[in-house]
């Protein structure tokens, strides 16, 4: 039995490009790569997310963190940016090379994507996926079955292992073509196209360049960071300030040893997280600001602790007023 794995983001190309090749009888097993830019809401939890996949799509996946040799992938691309801070080319390549590693270490016969032709302006044009393929090292191999017939025949079409007239010559940006043969294939819970990356997003991103372009090593963490609650920026450091219960609970879950968690102690309110060099004067600001997006915003003095590791302090501090926090808020 022919074998090959297939890169698999979780949306719809991906699953029916997989489910296209497993029904001519190869052995496929589905990679679904995550970084801190995507799909990292299945860390920690990753047996739980593939038998999800298993259950609902009837693929086989593997969920494999990739984070830190993604980060340095996005600060040196070597095509660059899309529109934001987008390195799809680069994105496509660095993907295809890790599931090339894998397999070439478990001796599968080709690699299957998703991609079809003209979808996407930045990385599904036709010269584009030639890059790919080449940069990747995997010409002849990559096996694309959503336009294959509109892309010269690959070694697994030219050795029989897949029957090039069963695979498929959709392109450009309709979804028509995609969504009937999902129904076909009994596929109907499934995501919207969107862009599902980070980097992708006009805000998120300046925050992810302004944090990557710096010296010094960025954690998975670091970038996690940047999507939760409101942030103030101080001399010493940054605050961040959850909106809703789940900006706190993310915010605590973040916390490194040397950051502080900062909470109104008698009264609800955010957990906020302070990173950097916390001077005495910024940590009192950083408490006042929490309390202000408490329910004791009213009141003259308010107990906030300050935790960090296993040790925690309180100070007694004033809300500070409403135009203090617009001014120090940052977009």
């Amino acid at each position: 039995m022919a074998k090959a794995f297939s890169l698999f983001s979780g949306g719809l190309d991906s699953m029916l490009a997989t489910r296209a090749v497993m029904e001519q009888g190869v052995e496929v097993t589905a990679l679904h790569f995550i970084t801190p830019f995507f799909g990292y809401d299945s860390k920690g939890r990753e047996a739980w997310a593939a038998e999800n996949f298993k259950k609902k799509y009837e693929i086989d996946v593997r969920i494999l963190d990739v984070s830190q040799e993604y980060i340095e992938m996005v600060r040196k691309p070597v095509y660059g940016y899309g529109k934001n801070f987008n390195p799809c080319l680069d994105c496509k390549i660095f993907m295809m090379r890790k599931a090339k590693e894998i397999m070439l270490a478990e001796g599968a016969d080709f690699l299957i994507s998703g991609e079809v032709l003209g979808q996407r302006p930045m990385s599904q044009r036709r010269d584009a996926m030639s890059i790919v393929e080449r940069d990747s090292g995997l010409k002849g191999y990559l096996l694309r079955p959503l336009c294959a017939k509109l892309l010269p025949p690959t070694i697994p079409e030219q050795k029989g292992l897949v029957d090039r007239e069963k695979l498929y010559g959709f392109s450009g940006r309709s979804r028509r073509p995609q969504m009937e043969l999902a129904e076909r294939f009994g596929i109907q819970d499934y995501a919207t196209p969107a862009g599902g990356c980070v980097l992708t997003d006009p805000i998120l991103s300046k925050r992810v360049r302004e944090l990557l372009l710096k010296e010094g090593e960025v954690s998975a963490r670091d970038v996690q960071i940047l999507s939760v609650g409101r942030l103030f920026k101080f001399p010493s450091g940054t605050l961040r300030v959850g909106r809703n219960e789940r900006d706190n609970d993310k915010l605590a879950a973040l916390a490194g040893e040397a950051d502080v968690i900062i909470t109104t102690r008698d009264f609800p309110g955010p957990v906020s997280l302070f990173r950097g060099k916390h001077t005495e004067d910024d940590l009192e600001l950083a408490a006042r600001i929490t309390a202000r997006y408490s329910d004791a915003k009213g009141i003259d003095s308010v107990a906030v602790s300050f935790t960090s590791g296993m040790d925690e302090t309180v100070i007694w501090v004033s809300p500070a007023p409403g135009e203090l926090v617009e001014e120090l808020k940052s977009n």
